[in-house]
């Protein structure tokens, strides 16, 4: 079995994975994959009971979207299928959202977004990206290189849990 490629699954071909900048009119998909994840049942429900990523959100931060394009581009009527996101605090400078969709997770596509983000982070002057990350996927941002620095206690009743906090470093020219 040949190696898998982001959008791709069972073999089956799909279309093209972009990263792009969110618009507002993307608010509602990125709300709703947020309270989807399963990586926020249980437990962890409470964080994103009642979440809402909004067009002023958007508007307001560089919030970068993956999205599958419509098989022969998107016409009328037809929307690209949402796979992750991202979100880039600049002051301070923050990964301040970073979701992948259930389905397209082990695909590729979180990878995608961290390279994107860094090269943003780049772009914008960062030398530093901080994360306070979801427990459960302080592995996934420890495999993209990203660094512990402390823990983050938890602030009840907002946050119940201790959450680590980590560090990606952004170096001007660097090359991955």
């Amino acid at each position: 079995m040949g190696a898998r490629r982001a959008g791709e699954k069972g073999g089956s071909r799909r279309g093209a994975v972009v990263i792009r900048r969110a618009e507002g009119r993307d608010a509602g998909r990125l709300t709703r994959l947020v309270r989807s994840s399963r990586a926020y049942e249980g437990r962890y429900s409470s964080m994103v009971e009642g979440y809402r990523v909004g067009p002023d959100y958007i508007a307001a931060h560089r919030v970068f979207v993956a999205v599958e394009e419509a098989a022969g581009g998107a016409g009328p009527g037809e929307q690209e299928r949402v796979w992750g996101f991202y979100a880039l605090l600049v002051e301070p400078a923050e990964l301040d959202l970073m979701f992948v969709a259930d389905q397209a997770q082990g695909y590729g596509i979180g990878r995608r977004l961290i390279a994107h983000m860094r090269d943003e982070a780049r772009r914008a002057g960062l030398d530093r990206v901080r994360v306070v990350s979801h427990p459960p996927a302080e592995g996934f941002y420890r495999s993209v290189g990203a660094r512990a620095v402390g823990v983050v206690r938890a602030d009840p009743p907002a946050v119940m849990w201790d959450r680590p906090e980590l560090a990606f470093l952004v170096e001007a020219g660097e090359e991955r």
